[in-house]
């Protein structure tokens, strides 16, 4: 197909971020790894090509899922409790994780010529007639769909619905602001382990995922860190205290951290992070002065609901991704009064646990 015929394509749209390197190339401004292609060449995503000089995406609106799906499932633990989300995804990432849950999507490099398109008033009037509270990007890498989020996230804003990510956070910091700006609510940062599992499994920078944490906290963004201990990789007490020390370094003590149970996927097949670890990796973060530690992936395990952090009072009790009780009062602990940060309204709509 000639390149005319290609820009024709729905899904084929011009991205804003990138910066002409001569010679008829691009460098791409959407992620941190900034690839500079030729006529022709896609970056490592496979998601952005240089189109006759231009830096274009192949993805906007060919999505790869879409369906509702509850807020602590993310996992987004302080952010509009008990809601739901409209949660699309597309096409490939910018990472490798040998141990990607959803390597169905991430490792498939994206077709334009035959895909679907969807556009982002679909999406929102879907998540209307659901009943959902807001929209996700998730599954795969959510900046995939960059060009796609910044008109998805503006429409949705305008009817009432946030806006969130479930994200690696390696975008620029040029990125971010521009999420920011379209309406970008609640960003979950994976974070995969330590300087050396970033150099030597992933081949990316450590900092810039911190880095990114730290802006949209700034920004005014909802944040919350995942940590998945992988068995053999990041499972290990140093790794943890380093998370843990560089998460309160530059998000402080009130910022929620999960630390998530790992299963065999994809090209890895170690055994799943064991209970002890998850707990160990908890208490260390207690004890070093996060206020709002959680196990994950564990579901009826006592560390995935929410403490008091002054008296230790139960105030949001979890069985998985619902929510079966919920006591906090006009954002405090009823029994001692500490104010706890909870962005957004809680949302009662799903029941039907129990806990003794």
């Amino acid at each position: 197909m000639g390149l005319e015929r290609l820009l024709e394509l729905p899904v084929v749209r011009k991205s804003p971020l990138y910066e002409k390197a001569g010679r008829g190339k691009v460098k791409c401004g959407v992620c941190e790894r900034r690839c500079v292609l030729e006529e022709g060449e896609r970056g490592f995503c496979k998601t952005r090509a240089n189109l006759g000089g231009d830096l274009y995406t192949l993805v906007y609106g060919d999505l790869s899922a879409l369906e509702s799906r509850p807020i602590e499932i993310k996992p987004f633990f302080h952010f509009w409790p008990g809601s739901s989300a409209i949660t699309i995804s597309t096409w490939s990432c910018n990472f490798t994780c040998p141990w990607c849950q959803n390597w169905h999507l991430s490792r498939r490099e994206p077709d334009p010529l035959r895909a679907s398109y969807t556009p982002p008033e679909y999406v929102v009037e879907r998540a209307l007639e659901r009943g959902d509270e807001g929209t996700c990007i998730s599954f795969n890498e959510p900046l995939m769909l960059f060009e796609y989020s910044l008109d998805l996230f503006r429409l949705a804003r305008s009817r009432g619905l946030y806006n969130t990510y479930v994200s690696n956070g390696y975008m620029t910091l040029s990125a971010l602001d521009m999420l920011k700006e379209a309406g970008l609510d609640g960003l979950k940062i994976d974070i995969k382990g330590g300087r050396e599992e970033y150099r030597r499994v992933l081949r990316a920078d450590y900092g810039v995922p911190w880095r990114n944490a730290e802006r949209a906290r700034k920004l005014g963004v909802h944040v919350e860190i995942v940590c998945l201990l992988v068995t053999g990789v990041s499972d290990r007490e140093e790794v943890v205290e380093e998370i843990v020390e560089e998460h309160l370094r530059r998000l402080g003590p009130d910022v929620p951290i999960h630390f998530t149970r790992y299963y065999p996927a994809y090209t890895y097949y170690e055994p799943p992070t064991r209970i002890e670890i998850l707990e160990r990796a908890y208490e260390i973060a207690k004890k070093a002065g996060v206020r709002f530690p959680y196990i994950g992936n564990v579901p009826g395990h006592p560390y995935e609901h929410t403490y008091c952090p002054e008296c230790g009072e139960r105030l949001i009790a979890r069985y998985g991704y619902e929510i079966v009780e919920y006591k906090i009062v006009d954002g405090k602990c009823p029994k001692c009064g500490e104010e706890i940060p909870i962005a957004g309204t809680y949302v009662a709509k799903r029941s039907g646990w129990t806990l003794s």
